[in-house]
This record gives structure tokens, sequence and C-alpha cells, in this order.
């Protein structure tokens, strides 16, 4: 099934951000929110795409990110700058990119931009078993997987970075663990979503391919706490101070508090991915982790793993993705609640006009999902 996109959905999850932005100021914090997008692109006339070029457009046009070369053939990266923007100016700069890039793209003679989930037999290449870089001389078809990713930190009043503070992150990261499975149709919004999560399994690309396929945590899983380690074990926030004659960092200064985020790489690249309604998300677990500051949180490995719905529809052995977001109870709810304090107890700064924001906002999104019955 392929939801019917409503323009309603965008307008209310944009009053629900304005409002959580305002609730969370009003506690004495800011939450940070960047997109990553993946995609691939393909030319008739076997055009290469001038990424300086591209980066020029989106400069002109204000989008506030940079196109990135991505590791398999035709791919590419779309990487929001941390330029101090609100999430919700994040989410207007995203979906502002997925709908010019093909514009972009299209000037330079590169006829499709594809942002799907999988691109099928997008490459054709063998790695080395157990090896990420190296490649042997076999072919083999290989079905791309692009992924959406947050990144998501939170800063105080004074403007601090305070996800490695008194087990906050962890707190971050569990409540994202904790919500995934019932909002998988936010960030898997269409069928080929979920192809994309059993990419592996289906085809045995375990060697070519490090895409998610579950729920884990740690450093390395698809729900990430970056701290002093990234999710190659590198070292965060490294900023380099000194070169060699060989431009190689002979100094550098270590301050990885200032990068520490949870990563979530669990989201689709899709046409229909709504960035406004997954940035409403990411604001309601950033609200909980604030809020559940008593709590003590759970430890998770990365070998941990609790499972996604399989599948957007029903089937005999589970629910799918769209009855599981329609039964769960939080995300309308928590915003509901949110509402309702700050229209009782507030200034009337964050006060709003529309009653039941989470309601209306999920029952918009779900309406997307409603099939039309024919009459014969």
């Amino acid at each position: 099934m392929i939801p019917k996109v409503s323009s309603e959905v965008t307008k209310l999850a944009i009053d629900v951000i304005e409002l959580l932005e305002c609730y969370l100021e009003n506690l004495g914090y800011q939450a940070v929110v960047h997109f990553e997008i993946e995609g691939c692109y393909a030319s008739d006339k076997g055009t290469s795409l001038d990424f300086d070029l591209a980066n020029k457009a989106l400069k002109q046009a204000g989008i506030q990110g940079t196109l990135v070369r991505e590791f398999w053939h035709n791919q590419w990266e779309f990487v929001s700058n941390f330029a101090g923007q609100t999430p919700l100016q994040e989410a207007h700069s995203v979906a502002k990119a997925i709908k010019m890039l093909p514009q972009i793209f299209n000037k330079q003679g590169i006829n499709q931009t594809i942002i799907a989930p999988v691109v099928w037999n997008g490459d054709s290449k063998r790695m080395v078993k157990g090896s990420r870089q190296l490649f042997t001389h076999e072919n083999r078809q290989v079905h791309i997987p692009n992924a959406i990713q947050l990144n998501v930190s939170i800063n105080n009043a004074q403007g601090n970075n305070i996800i490695a503070r008194q087990g906050v992150g962890q707190r971050l990261q569990q409540c994202f663990i904790k919500s995934s499975a019932s909002c998988a149709l936010l960030y898997l919004p269409e069928p080929m979503a979920f192809e994309r999560l059993l990419l592996k399994e289906k085809y045995g690309l375990d060697d070519e391919l490090c895409s998610p396929s579950d729920i884990s945590g740690g450093h390395q899983g698809s729900v990430a706490l970056y701290l002093d380690k990234g999710k190659h074990n590198q070292i965060m926030g490294e900023t380099p101070l000194l070169y060699d004659q060989h431009q190689k960092v002979i100094l550098s200064d270590i301050d990885w508090r200032k990068t520490a985020r949870v990563e979530y790489r669990l989201g689709a690249s899709s046409c229909f991915y709504n960035p406004y309604i997954n940035v409403v998300y990411a604001l309601l677990n950033v609200i909980d982790a604030l809020t559940n500051a008593d709590s003590v949180p759970e430890t998770m490995s990365a070998n941990q793993a609790h499972v996604l719905p399989r599948c957007l529809e029903d089937t005999d052995q589970a629910l799918g993705a769209i009855s599981q977001f329609a039964r769960e109870n939080w995300f309308a709810q928590r915003i509901d609640e949110i509402e309702q304090y700050v229209n009782r107890v507030g200034d009337g700064i964050c006060a709003t006009s529309v009653q039941a924001l989470g309601a209306r906002l999920k029952q918009a999104y779900l309406a997307q999902y409603q099939q039309v019955k024919l009459i014969y």
C-alpha cells in the first residue's frame, strides 16, 4: 500500500513542533536535530553528478545541507549542516531538499533522482568476507539500501550539549528504543522500507551491507549512543590542530562531549518520508528523556535487539506497522498532555488554538493509509 500524501499532516506537525519547542524552551533546553539522507542517481547518458555544482545550487536555495559521495556506485548523501537551526527550521530545510534535489540533478542531465529505501541491482561488486573496504574480482548484484538518519542531542540554556551528563544520553537512547516498534510507520512509510530491513537476510548480503535490520542499542546499533566512540570505534569530537608536510594530523584537540548524540539509523529513505512528523517523534523522546530524569536508564548492547514490524500491513502471523501505530497510545497522548499542560499553566506563549493536536495529527497520518473501497 502506497500512502496518499496529505498536506494536513505537515500543517499539524508544524503546529506540534512549535508547541514542543516552546515547551522545551520553558524547561530551559533546546533539542538539536539533524538529518542525513541517502539516495542514488542514474542518467541515460551516463552523466556523473557534479557535487560542487549541486552544492552551490543547494546554497543558493537556502538549504542548510551538503551533498557528499556515498559508498556505492552513484550513491549520494545529503548531510544537514550544523548551523544553529531549530528543529522546525531543520524540517523545513530537509523537506525543501527532498523536493529540490531532482530539479538540481536534472539541470546536470541526470534524469533519475532515486530517493527510495532500496535501489535494486544498484551495484555489482562483491566484498571480501569480513571486510568493509576490500572487493574481490567477482561481480555480484548488490541491492543498495538507503537510509534517512536522525542525529539528536540536547543543549541547555547556556548552549552546552548535555547528552553526556547524568545519564541524559542513555535515557534518550532508551526512550527511542522503547517507542521505535510501535512508531515504525513514521520512519518506514512504504512497503519497500521493509524490504530494506530484510536485504541481508533474503539476499545473503551480510558482507556487503551494514544497514540495520532491528532495534539495537550500544554505540554501534541502529539506535546508537555516541559518547567517546563512534560507530566504527573512532574517537569522537577530534579537531585537528596541526598537520605535518604530508597533511597528516600531528596534533589535535578532543572534546567528545560537544559531539555526543543519539544517532537514529532506522529510517528508510523515501519520497513518502515526512521530516516534520519525524521531528515531532524526536522531540517527544527528548522531552521524555528530560522529564524522567529520576529514572535509572537500562543498558542495552548492540547484541540485544527488539523486533521491528516486518511489513506495512497485517499478516496472519503478526500486526503490520499501520496497525501497531494505530493501537499504540503514547504518541498522540503525549502531545495532548503537553498541550493541555501549557494551555492550563502557561503564560500564553505556548498556547495553541487547535485542540487535541496529537490525536488529530495521528488521525491525519493514518488516514493516508486508508484504502478507498470501490462499490460496483
